[in-house]
């Protein structure tokens, strides 16, 4: 549970959720019975009868049907959730990952540690290469991972292009970005940025945002640099 306590925040960018919720409750587990689901391109929203009452969650898109009984580990609630594909907004909804749907290497679902490993597997293949933005404030890839003790807290600019895109885990999306700059020997050739905006893979995108270093989300976890808070623009 450290780890859902330490992130203050990802689910597809077909759901594109947008908060504007108080501090979430960390909830271990979640059971109950499926009254209602409702599926969206990656993830399915279940309505679900519990011991305290209906109450709404989501986890992973997965074939289920009402009457069924499910498990949900991991839980985070989260209040005032607006979903754009369901045009509907949660006063409260618990996100997690429904039991026995794979390995919990880090402690908080597949999920996340798919958007947390240090090298990630990028889903796209291929050169990159990408004009560097321009302004005071922008920097390459590899600049803001090597000067990241200069650039701490400061706001920066990045174009780059998006080569892993994860939706929506502790409410946020997580975006690895690489502009060809920096190398993979040393690790400076791959940015993660968090951010509530949406991208695919394989966009050229300009990011704005703040850096951060020493980000540690428990679990083994920890990066020396990030870029925070970002807004995206093509």
């Amino acid at each position: 549970m450290k780890l859902l306590l330490a992130v203050f925040v990802l689910f597809c960018s077909s759901v594109g959720w947008s908060a504007e919720q108080a501090a979430p409750a960390p909830v271990a587990v979640v059971k109950g019975e499926v009254l209602e689901v409702k599926d969206v391109e990656s993830y399915s929203y279940l309505r679900l009868k519990t011991a305290d009452g209906e109450m709404w969650a989501a986890v992973g898109k997965a074939p289920i049907k009402a009457g069924a009984r499910v498990t949900i580990e991991n839980v985070m609630m989260m209040n005032n959730f607006e979903s754009k594909s369901l045009k509907r907004t949660f006063q409260k909804i618990a996100f997690g990952s429904l039991a026995g749907t794979g390995p919990r290497a880090d402690g908080a679902g597949s999920q996340m540690g798919a958007a947390h490993s240090g090298m990630p597997k990028t889903e796209f293949v291929g050169d990159v290469k990408v004009a560097k933005a321009s302004g005071a404030d922008a920097r390459t890839v590899a600049e803001v991972i090597t000067k990241s003790a200069e650039l701490k807290d400061k706001s920066v600019q990045v174009r780059g292009k998006v080569v892993k895109f994860s939706a929506l885990i502790m409410g946020k999306n997580w975006v690895h970005l690489r502009d060809g700059s920096g190398s993979a020997a040393d690790r400076t050739d791959d940015l993660l940025v968090t951010t509530m905006d949406q991208a695919r893979v394989g966009d050229v995108v300009i990011v704005k945002g703040v850096v951060r270093t020493d980000k540690d989300f428990g679990a083994g976890y920890a990066y020396k640099v990030l870029i925070e808070e970002a807004s995206l623009r093509q």
